[in-house]
């Protein structure tokens, strides 16, 4: 009975996710202003067509440039569900096309359309693109949820008790395995994976190899497996690990939309592995010859009588006949390509494919996990013997829309239950490989229980003799307050931001990074600041000689990613010392972790010390020597 609670709770809060998101999607583009969605960055208007071709898989692709707004922010990215439509003669939008976006650079965008022909209407001009709503998405997490708690007398029962708590995870007892990458905790963490018999947790800090790790792991499982599952929440994440096991000599198959796809990945993809296959010119053929019957038939002609029927009924039965052994030609080739895979990639949604729906694997390893919802991550298990997550639920938490699901239990992971019911499970990295010691020793005290090792390689690393790796720059008592944008409710500082662009400029001159570049994220917790410094730094002299070295983002953008310095703006200074957005901790533990050499925090301590992490944080950088004021600094 707890256990069926549990799942008709989740299921509600899932529904009030979609909901929310729905609402959101609503007032943003249903119930908006053409002009109005143009400026809030969720449509593209006017849209000039630049090109259109045939892609990976057949599939046809265009190309837009946007003509006005250039500089507007907007949430087009990769994967992203949208709707290509015509305005023409100032009518309201009467005619549109759906599509994904496979990428957006500057103000041009790509995109896969989910037709065969181009719209005649695209002629008419007054092109726009609107993002729309992913239904399918919730769809697919509502159905693995019944799913998963209807099953009875099953191995995905057990593993759903086993996961949830209510039964004991097992281990096998096997030889070690040693393998020469992998360092100490690396490969007992690997060991311990591959002697679970239901569940294993690849525990990876910031900087400590998890997906190096999680590679190994699979590699080895393939020794006696013939064929796994591996998944990630996201495009990108999966993206990664499918090149990383390609680099290892794995046959990797990406299972996925092509516009989804990063273009390192487009080769692993089924479109392209089927355009890649022996029998593909067979299909090709198959498939010319029944287009050209199909448009024999329906030609114009202007007598058109009984013997002119006739032939229509057999040009048109016989391209029937050719799509038939193409349908068979076709399904060969991709079960000779799934059969002949080691590993199949996709995201957890992706899992629902219809190509995966009655297989089943041994092992299915989730990348990420701690980022994932517990509803998508059932949609893999459903088809696994035993399961392998892997991530660090220190860092970012999954991105939920409704704060009420959230503050209800949505925003709980499966990765986070079975370590709570399991931690024996778990296993965690310790050595990482990406910062100095003395910016790791604050993330590593108060997330990793003091556990974390810097390598030799990184452990002293700085930007040269004279530079710490570590600043706190306070700007409580200078009047830097911040303010809340009316229509987006983001907050931004503008003080603060133009005390870190001037802050920024002379860093690169103190350390003579025009002539000596290092990377550079320049980051912080809220969107409406991004753009503040966005406009200062790239009005800075030096910024188009180092353009390529320096990012300017929100933490969120910066999860998984590393940069030699890191800028971060804290942005919060008030009276009634509220942190909101940064009370979640776990966010300024990836800003903090994401930095190398150096790396600098600019905030109002007077503010932020009414959080006790952000009041030991102080605590630890005045008793290293990191801490300065903003009246030190002159520029």
């Amino acid at each position: 009975m707890q256990m069926q609670m549990h799942f008709l709770h989740t299921l509600d809060l899932i529904r009030r996710e979609r909901q929310e998101d729905l609402e959101q999607y609503r007032q943003k583009v249903l119930l908006t202003p053409l002009h109005k969605r143009t400026q809030e960055g969720v449509c593209w208007y006017p849209v000039r067509m630049r090109r259109n071709y045939i892609g990976t898989g057949e599939r046809l692709i265009i190309e837009v440039e946007r003509t006005t707004h250039l500089e507007q922010p907007h949430v087009f990215q990769s994967g992203k569900v949208v709707s290509l439509f015509s305005n023409a003669e100032g009518k309201p939008e009467r005619d549109h096309t759906g599509g994904v976006v496979n990428y957006v650079r500057d103000n041009n965008m790509v995109i896969t359309l989910n037709a065969d022909d181009l719209p005649d209407w695209l002629e008419d001009g007054h092109l726009g693109v609107d993002v729309m709503f992913d239904e399918g998405t919730y769809r697919e997490m509502e159905y693995a949820l019944k799913t998963v708690m209807q099953a009875e007398d099953s191995r995905l029962a057990e593993l759903r008790d086993i996961l949830l708590g209510t039964k004991p995870a097992r281990f096998a007892q096997r030889e070690s395995t040693t393998a020469p990458a992998l360092n100490e905790s690396q490969l007992k963490a690997m060991n311990r994976v591959l002697a679970a018999r239901d569940v294993g947790i690849v525990h990876g800090p910031p900087g400590t190899g998890k997906t190096t790790t999680l590679v190994k792991a699979i590699t080895v499982c393939l020794k006696t497996e013939k064929q796994v599952l591996v998944c990630a929440p996201s495009n990108a994440a999966i993206d990664l690990l499918a090149e990383k096991l390609g680099d290892e000599g794995l046959r990797v198959l990406r299972i996925g939309h092509p516009a989804r796809v990063s273009e390192q990945s487009l080769s692993k993809t089924l479109d392209a592995r089927i355009a890649a296959h022996p029998n593909y010119r067979e299909l090709k053929q198959l498939r010319r010859r029944m287009e050209e019957l199909r448009v024999a038939a329906f030609k114009y002609k202007r007598k058109y009588g009984y013997n002119e029927k006739n032939r229509r009924r057999m040009l048109l039965r016989e391209s029937k006949a050719l799509k038939a052994d193409a349908d068979v030609l076709e399904f060969y080739i991709i079960n000779d390509l799934i059969q002949n895979s080691d590993v199949i990639t996709c995201t957890l949604v992706g899992a629902a494919h219809p190509l995966l729906r009655n297989r089943t694997f041994r092992t299915v390893f989730i990348d990420e996990a701690a980022q994932a919802l517990e509803p998508a991550c059932w949609i893999p298990i459903m088809r696994a013997g035993r399961v392998i997550f892997a991530g660090d639920h220190h860092q970012l938490p999954p991105t939920i829309k409704s704060k009420e699901a959230a503050a209800a239990g949505l925003a709980t992971t499966l990765f986070e239950r079975c370590i709570e019911h399991h931690p024996e499970t778990a296993t965690m990295l310790e050595i990482q490989y990406r910062m100095h010691e003395d910016i790791m020793a604050f993330p590593s005290n108060y997330f990793y229980e003091g556990k974390l090792i810097a390598h030799e390689s990184v452990r002293h690393a700085t930007l040269g003799p004279d530079m710490p790796p570590v600043e706190f720059i306070d700007t409580a008592g200078c009047g830097f307050t911040e303010e809340q944008d009316p229509e987006t409710l983001s907050r931004y500082n503008v003080e603060e931001a133009s005390f870190v662009v001037r802050y920024v400029d002379r860093l690169v001159q103190d350390a003579d990074l025009v002539n000596h570049p290092r990377t550079m994220g320049v980051i912080t917790p809220y969107r409406a600041q991004v753009e503040r410094l966005t406009a200062g730094i790239e009005d800075l002299e030096w910024y188009e000689v180092l353009k390529s070295e320096i990012t300017i983002d929100t933490v969120d953008a910066f999860q998984g990613q590393e940069r030699d310095i890191i800028v971060l703006s804290f942005v919060r200074s008030n009276d009634k010392g509220e942190v909101g957005f940064l009370a979640d901790i776990r966010r300024t533990n990836v800003a903090m972790t994401r930095a190398k050499k150096k790396l600098i925090m600019i905030g109002d301590s007077a503010t932020l010390s009414a959080h006790p992490f952000y009041m030991e944080l102080l605590e630890y950088v005045q008793g290293q020597g990191f801490y300065k004021t903003v009246w030190e600094i002159s520029f």
